[in-house]
């Protein structure tokens, strides 16, 4: 290469420098992937409530391999969101500036083994638990919670006294860097509505250990938990479930001892904003701690709303309201 240098031409790289400009990390658009990589895509169409801006990118992986070459490749410099089935999320107007991670076929089987349980990250929650049921297990509590089993797993959703906690036994998880992990459940330190799982980690699956239970009593009692929704929330409308977590710590019982003294919902309603509205946004009249799109509502109509009743509820009783929903993203440019 010295001669070829001292002729006048360029001396090709070294071996070495060959070796880390072909691994240095890549920007995404120039990631080879077997799945779907899009720029500058609207989120608005992927969530629940139906607003948000554009990310700046949005992939598809085909499956877990896929996401894991993805991942490993991709510059540590760039932000990482994974997304999810967008029911418990507000994206701001102003969009994300991230690539945006939403799993899809690859992660939705679900199998049963035993007492065991295991359920791809994209699996609906709903879907999981009739699986189990006709397997004669006991996953009922997950019926009526919406969203998928990431998410699930990530916030620790409950509800009619259960947790993901009560059942989780270990995840398998893509990190950052593109390694393929299994964490114990015990690792999580899974607590009301919250995990320790790191920012930029995909679930990929879940697996749960449940009780036995006759599949007629089981379809059976998740129909009447389907009818008690269906009677107390707002489940025609565009909501992204429970708006604030329960003062109280926990989720509703649903037995008859249930105490509502610190109910989110009780605190919205003594604070008298029930029926609140913002534009298009509005605390839903048929259960006072869904923050609902009424038709046209922006993310900023939407967050402002949620944040006017957390005024409210400070100013009536002294009780700080923590969000639910997740919120992500830039507000919009002021023009």
């Amino acid at each position: 290469s010295r001669d070829f240098a001292l002729s006048g031409g360029i001396a090709p790289p070294s071996a070495a420098t060959y070796h880390a400009a072909m691994n240095a990390p890549m920007p995404p658009g120039i990631i080879t992937t077997r799945g779907t990589l899009t720029p500058n895509r609207l989120l608005a169409d992927l969530t629940w409530l139906r607003v948000g801006g554009l990310a700046d990118w949005l992939f598809q992986p085909a499956d877990e391999a896929d996401l894991a070459q993805f991942l490993a490749a991709l510059d540590p410099a760039v932000a990482v969101f994974p997304m999810g089935v967008g029911s418990n999320l507000i994206v701001r107007d102003g969009g994300l500036r991230a690539v945006v991670i939403r799993l899809g076929r690859g992660f939705n089987a679900i199998a049963t083994e035993g007492a065991r349980v295991t359920a791809g990250a994209a699996a609906l929650d709903a879907h999981v638990a009739r699986k189990a049921a006709e397997a004669g297990l006991d996953l009922t509590f997950l019926r009526t919670i919406p969203g998928a089993i990431g998410g699930a797993v990530r916030m620790n959703a409950g509800c009619y006294g259960h947790y993901v906690a009560d059942f989780l036994r270990e995840i398998t998880a893509v990190t950052r860097d593109g390694r393929a992990v299994t964490i114990p459940a015990t690792d999580l330190n899974l607590r009301y509505r919250q995990s320790d799982l790191p920012a930029g980690w995909v679930i990929t699956s879940a697996t749960f250990e449940a009780p036995p239970g006759d599949p007629a009593g089981l379809a059976a009692r998740m129909g009447e938990q389907i009818a008690r929704r269906d009677a107390s929330q707002p489940t025609k409308d565009r909501s992204a479930g429970s708006t604030f977590r329960n003062p109280v710590g926990f989720s509703s019982t649903g037995r008859a001892d249930d105490t509502h003294e610190l109910k989110a919902w009780k605190v919205i309603d003594d604070a008298g904003m029930r029926g609140a509205r913002r534009g298009g946004a509005q605390m839903s009249p048929m259960h006072s701690n869904f923050l609902i799109n009424a038709g046209g509502a922006t993310a900023a109509d939407l967050e402002g709303l949620g944040e006017e009743v957390r005024k409210r509820v400070f100013q009536h009783s002294g009780i700080t309201l923590e969000w639910e929903i997740m919120r992500v993203g830039e507000p919009a440019p002021e023009t």
